[in-house]
């Protein structure tokens, strides 16, 4: 579940795709995290961490634990899925399964953040990666358990990009905090981090040309038409195979001028990540296991299937989104929203647009 990818414009402006995969929809909300919110992490037996945040935030979120009926949502109880900041900063969240292990024992009086509370940390208190990796560098992080996952330790790793075009990857695996520069912007799940660019060392045979003629002694073979370049792409949805391929895409795909062909791009590149329902199921008895969610019943053999997916124009930071009802993606400013003073938040599903008609203009145009 879930890939990632840097696409850079013809003149490096970053573009950041991600599709986001489970087996069940879950009620995610669109959420504003305006500039001085102050938040508060808080570790079993740890100080309290309290922060405010200086950069203004619109992110997609889900409640750290199941609201009761009627309650309102709240900065406090949003965490970040993925999300943009006012200085161009990503951050993203996605599946990682191999994070149980022990982890370092802390100091009690000593301040800790949740990873839960990760993503409103790191875009409420810096602009760049490496302000993200100098001010991250002696926090403790603890992965705490969590409740809407049925009190499963957070088994997730986080990607975080700039408008400059630098990314990183935090990762805990097997308790283990690891922060890795990512030269290729991108990320899926599991393996570790450093696996899927070992892996990327088995496919220097990739590029984008086409090699369409060959001579077999005195057999002249020709294509019947173009696309061969792709035949060494690892095919499957594995973690594997798709970091592989979204490597590929942010590589070769066209670099646009302009930004909104730019966006168009990245758009076009994330189809090639959607995953309709049904394309592969997971009988218990020989499928894989998937993330089970407190109050939300998962069929008895799941299909992973792409629940959303949104695009990020860093330098101009807008949030596009589309679910897994619609292919019409909704756009967001958040610079049309750096001064408002209070914390908003809505479900995704009240944003995603109808499939428009046209036929009534159809009709005029042939009057």
């Amino acid at each position: 579940m879930c890939t990632s990818l840097l696409y850079l414009d013809a003149q490096n402006r970053a573009y950041l795709g991600r599709t986001l995969e489970l087996s069940l929809e879950l009620p995610y909300q669109v959420a504003f995290f305006p500039r001085n919110q102050i938040l508060t992490s808080t570790v079993a037996n740890q100080a309290p961490l309290n922060w405010s945040m200086r950069y203004a935030t619109l992110a997609v979120t889900m409640p750290e634990t199941p609201p009761a009926p009627n309650e309102p949502l709240t900065a406090q109880n949003s965490k970040i899925v993925e999300g943009v900041n006012e200085a161009g900063l990503t951050f993203s969240v996605q599946a990682y399964s191999q994070t149980k292990g022990t982890q370092p024992a802390l100091d009690p009086k000593q301040a800790a953040l949740s990873a839960a509370d990760l993503g409103t940390y790191v875009l409420g208190r810096f602009g760049s990666v490496e302000e993200v990796k100098q001010g991250l560098e002696q926090l403790p992080i603890v992965l705490e358990s969590v409740a809407i996952l049925g009190g499963l330790a957070m088994p997730f790793h986080y990607a975080v990009h700039d408008a400059t075009g630098k990314s990183l990857v935090i990762e805990f695996h097997q308790g283990v905090r690891t922060i890795y520069d990512n030269p290729v912007g991108v990320m899926t799940n599991a393996p570790q981090f450093s696996w899927h660019l070992t892996n990327l060392n088995n496919y220097t045979f990739l590029s984008n040309v086409d090699h369409s003629h060959a001579r077999f002694m005195n057999y002249e073979a020709v294509q019947a038409g173009a696309g061969i370049a792709k035949a060494g792409l690892p095919a499957s949805d594995t973690s594997v195979d798709r970091f592989v391929r979204a490597a590929y895409y942010a590589q070769f795909s066209e670099k646009q001028t302009d930004p909104d062909k730019a966006v168009q791009m990245i758009a076009h590149i994330m189809n090639n990540f959607d995953r309709p329902r049904g394309l592969c199921i997971d009988p218990p008895e020989q499928g894989s296991s998937h993330l089970q969610f407190v109050g939300h019943e998962s069929e008895a053999i799941p299909t992973e299937f792409t629940t959303w997916t949104s695009l990020t124009d860093l330098e101009r930071r807008l949030l596009f989104l589309r679910d897994s009802g619609g292919m019409n993606y909704v756009r967001l400013d958040l610079m049309s929203l750096v001064e408002q003073t209070d914390f908003c938040v809505l479900p995704m599903a009240q944003l995603m647009p109808s499939m428009p008609d046209s036929t009534a203009q159809f009709v005029r145009s042939l009057s």
